[in-house]
């Protein structure tokens, strides 16, 4: 069996119907292992195709064939080598399906658009509200809308479904309100019932990492360590590309909450922890206190779990700036010298994309 790298775990599902994308929701194992080829491997051949599934070349042509009229995938310019035909590359068509991702935090709830290879056509930003009274479900639902209405009216067919990730943490749980608490499990079918379009369900860390595993830095590792820095610091351990998400998982009070509490008793304002896509000022001492606490309980971390599993590799996710993200990397490589940290390129909203990933993983992928 050829290297593949795989999909989230199964995501919940309530049901399984059709929409758009000539009604296929079922494809065959063959399709999503090319497709799955595909998003790991851009610009590859058919006989690059075959070597790697173990196709044969006649299968690897119909597949491609169809996968073409579907428009899920483009060939590229051919290229003319030094004997034989020339050869034309292949690669996911970014405008062959998209998704909308939502992710649903304690202080704010994010929509994304995204296309066939992750990138992030539109984005929005709401306010979680803050009691049953002060319910912001219709913007909600309105922003769902708007995303999908961003795509011009012929692309809506290619929607493949709307992935939702939801917290799972009892500890950030404990930060949302109980009457918001008891919605989360009546989103899926109110979204679906509203919006039109099958729900995908996950758990907003094992989200996380299923999207920077599609899309982004970990495309091609198979077993790390995987740390999601949040409110709180949470991790997931994926091995052979599959996340494993237990009941029993623990977050840390190290995340950017602790940094905000630190911060308040310099009388500094924190705003700007929260925002996406801004950079941090400078916080001083304070947040030289939380890097060092924060790689701390990483290394901690790493160095249990390494007394069962030789994990080499970490990656780090956060909506946190990109820098910050790379100078906490790189301080825990000082701290555990044999490990490759490395920060996500998945910026300003890591579980929004993960969760639009969903969809992509349950109806094209390898799984």
């Amino acid at each position: 069996m050829p290297d593949m790298r795989f999909a989230p775990p199964n995501p919940l599902r309530i049901a399984d119907r059709a929409s758009g994308l000539n009604a296929v929701s079922v494809r065959s194992y063959n399709e999503r292992l090319v497709l799955s080829l595909l998003l790991q491997s851009k610009d590859i051949t058919r006989l690059e195709i075959g070597e790697r599934t173990g196709l044969s070349a006649q299968t690897v042509s119909v597949i491609v064939r169809s996968l073409e009229q579907e428009g899920l995938i483009a060939k590229g310019e051919a290229q003319r080598g030094r004997v034989g035909p020339p050869t034309v590359p292949l690669s996911l068509n970014p405008e062959g399906a998209y998704s909308v991702g939502i992710s649903v935090g304690h202080r704010q709830v994010e929509v994304v658009l995204v296309d066939f290879v992750g990138t992030v056509r539109s984005h929005a930003v709401l306010p979680f509200s803050a009691t049953a009274q002060d319910t912001n479900h219709p913007q909600f639902m309105s922003a769902i809308a708007k995303a999908i209405s961003d795509l011009p009216q012929h692309l809506h067919s290619r929607i493949a479904g709307i992935g939702l990730a939801l917290p799972e943490d009892k500890a950030e749980l404990e930060l949302t309100p109980r009457a918001a608490r008891e919605r989360f499990d009546a989103l899926q079918d109110e979204v679906e019932r509203e919006i039109g379009y099958p729900v995908y369900v996950q758990n907003d860390i094992a989200a996380a990492a299923g999207g920077e595993s599609m899309f982004g830095v970990a495309k091609n590792l198979s077993d790390y360590l995987f740390f999601y820095l949040g409110a709180r610091l949470h991790s997931r351990l994926i091995l052979n590309h599959q996340i494993y998400n237990t009941a029993a998982a623990v977050s840390y009070d190290v995340g950017i909450m602790r940094l905000e509490q630190q911060i308040l008793k310099q009388g500094t304002q924190t705003s700007a922890l929260w925002e996406r896509g801004a950079d941090w000022p400078s916080f001083g001492e304070a947040e030289i206190e939380w890097q060092r606490e924060l790689v701390e309980q990483m290394r901690s971390s790493i160095s249990a779990l390494k007394q069962f599993v030789p994990i080499s590799s970490v990656v780090l996710s956060s909506y946190a700036p990109h820098s910050v993200c790379k100078a906490i990397c790189r301080d825990l490589e000082q701290a555990v010298p044999d490990i490759a940290a490395v920060a996500g390129n998945i910026e300003h909203s890591p579980k929004a994309v993960g969760a639009g990933s969903l969809p992509f993983s349950s109806r094209f992928m390898v799984g």
